[in-house]
């Protein structure tokens, strides 16, 4: 056996032990059933993770370079994957963006719905959401017993999505209307009994796991390190980068200044991004308009770039645009194609309730999520069958390098033009500005640093939620909602939240360092083919490649 067969029989495995995860795959087979979330589901995991371990470290030597990298992508997933298990982090895993519920939730977006067959998965997945939530909740349970407890506002989310999803106008009543293909019978009783689950899981939170739930949202350095390590495939200095994070939120505010007198001059930025917002010639009606508005820009970049900057494999030269399941987090994400391309990539957007909709800062979100960002950079990952091991394709994912990799094509949009005017240019510092905040607040709660002099923004202050959502409606000017859901994001997933400025970091330093290597041979759409050729890596490991 060599490391793409074992690699191979790993994601196979994967698909067994977690059928969420084989669904996101596109791999057939587990659409009817969940994963187990248990103390025991997690045993079962760790066993079969050490086993593959074991079995990685008895392969001969690699051959030639690809057998090198699959090898090394193997031991790495594995030790991190080992290394979570081993310090608990399942059995306190509640947040409001990347917990089990929001993976139970998001995978309906994926099931297929179009015959009475593949209806059934879905009608049996909402028998028994209780079961998978009765897992989550064993898990919990046991956390809370050894003292690993998610905090407090971690918990309180997750109560009111619970809530949300079993109340009206949820991402349920989406999907009862997709199941034409069931009876009403079926259909009913298994919305009743999810329904039911949502509800029984939120009084479960409320009743047992709240009281005992400690108010502090602070991880402390050592687990902020770990999970930044986790993120990031590299090592941070957290005070060399929190400096740097403040550097670069003084440094956008600047432009941003001086873009907002190009809009209109002598409003400030706060006046001139209300006049984005609210001037409707400026925005779209509804959703409707929205999605087309984005899918137009995506179908413009990929004919003006195809074969230029990028090579695009014919499979991903289009991209989906839908709206997400109400009561999602505001904001996008990307949900990956099946293996085989037959389930497209596609881009989810949680709009909220405002209408009509601002798009000045969403055409640099489209190049982000979209092309050439995720649905490009995940396209060309999961097509490089030839090069890359199967593992390494479809499960493998640095949100360092595939964050950074989406933050750094925004700045490459605007160097070669694509934001036609000054609404757009402030759009992309707007959203520059959201992720430069991320990397301040991550590190400063979490570490619990002061706000330092020159800031601009409450020198010398402790930080509190309340600063951290006011720096982002001050500085990012995001809605308050949305600065709120935000905020609790980076405390419930410590570390996240600063893989994109820091994976930009990492990936503009590398272009820099080439092309002053290479001077006039350097090729930009030869340093793009390199950076996606590898697949996802860390970004230390990155850089090695690279240079």
């Amino acid at each position: 056996m060599d490391v793409f067969e074992l690699s191979d029989r790993l994601v196979d495995d994967i698909a067994r032990i977690s059928p969420i995860a084989a669904t996101a795959l596109g791999i057939p087979g587990y659409d009817h059933l969940w994963q187990d979330f248990s103390p025991a589901g997690i045993a079962a995991a760790r066993e079969k993770l050490e086993e593959y371990r074991s079995a990685a470290r008895d392969l001969p030597g690699p051959t030639g370079p690809w057998e090198t990298l699959a090898l090394r992508i193997l031991i790495d997933y594995l030790e991190q994957s080992l290394e979570d298990i081993r310090w608990g982090e399942p059995l306190r895993d509640i947040n409001n963006t990347a917990s089990p519920l929001q993976m139970i939730v998001q995978i309906f977006d994926l099931m297929d719905t179009s015959s009475s067959e593949v209806c059934g998965n879905v009608i049996a997945r909402l028998s028994t959401l209780s079961d998978v939530l009765g897992s989550w909740r064993e898990a919990l349970a046991e956390g809370m017993d050894r003292g690993l407890l998610a905090a407090r506002r971690q918990v309180l989310s997750t109560i009111g999505e619970c809530r949300s999803y079993a109340g009206e106008k949820s991402f349920l009543d989406a999907l009862s209307q997709q199941l034409v293909e069931c009876s009403d019978d079926e259909r009913d009783v298994a919305m009743a009994a999810a329904r039911v689950a949502f509800i029984e899981f939120a009084e479960f939170l409320e009743d047992s796991y709240l009281p005992v739930a400690p108010d502090s949202d602070a991880v402390g350095e050592q687990r902020y390190l770990r999970a930044a390590r986790r993120f990031l495939g590299s090592d941070i200095d957290p005070l060399e980068t929190y400096e740097w994070g403040w550097s670069e939120v003084r440094s956008i505010w600047d432009r941003m200044q001086e873009v907002a007198d190009e809009i209109a001059p002598g409003l400030s930025v706060g006046e001139v991004l209300d006049l984005l917002k609210n001037d409707s010639a400026r925005c779209v009606p509804n959703e409707e308009a929205f999605l087309e508005f984005i899918h137009n820009r995506q179908v413009d970049a990929v004919e003006r770039l195809a074969g230029i900057h990028f090579d695009i494999p014919e499979a991903m030269q289009s991209v989906e645009v839908k709206l997400a399941p109400a009561g999602s987090a505001l904001g996008a994400y990307y949900m990956q194609p099946s293996e085989d391309f037959s389930r497209p990539g596609t881009v989810f957007y949680s709009l909220g309730e405002g209408r009509p909709i601002s798009v000045y800062d969403e055409v640099s979100t489209a190049y982000h999520e979209g092309f050439p960002g995720h649905h490009l950079q995940v396209g060309i990952q999961v097509g490089l069958a030839e090069q890359l091991s199967r593992l390494h394709r479809m499960v493998v994912w640095y949100p360092g390098y595939g964050e950074g990799w989406a933050l750094y094509v925004e700045e490459l949009m605007d160097e070669l033009g694509f934001y036609d005017i000054p609404d757009y240019v402030m759009g992309l510092l707007v959203n520059q500005m959201h992720r430069a905040c991320r990397v301040v607040i991550d590190i400063g709660c979490h570490l619990e640093l002061a706000i330092p002099a020159g800031s601009g923004f409450h020198p010398g202050e402790a930080w509190s939620y309340d600063l951290a959502v006011e720096l982002l409606e001050q500085r990012a000017f995001l809605k308050p909602a949305y600065a709120r859901s935000e905020v609790t994001r980076y405390f419930g997933w410590p570390g996240q939240a600063i893989a994109y400025k820091l994976g930009e970091r990492a990936i503009l330093d590398l272009r820099r360092e080439l092309e002053q290597r290479d001077n006039d041979s350097f090729d930009l759409k030869a340093f793009h083919a390199q950076v996606l050729g590898y697949g996802p890596l860390g970004l230390d490991h990155l850089r090695e490649m690279m240079l």
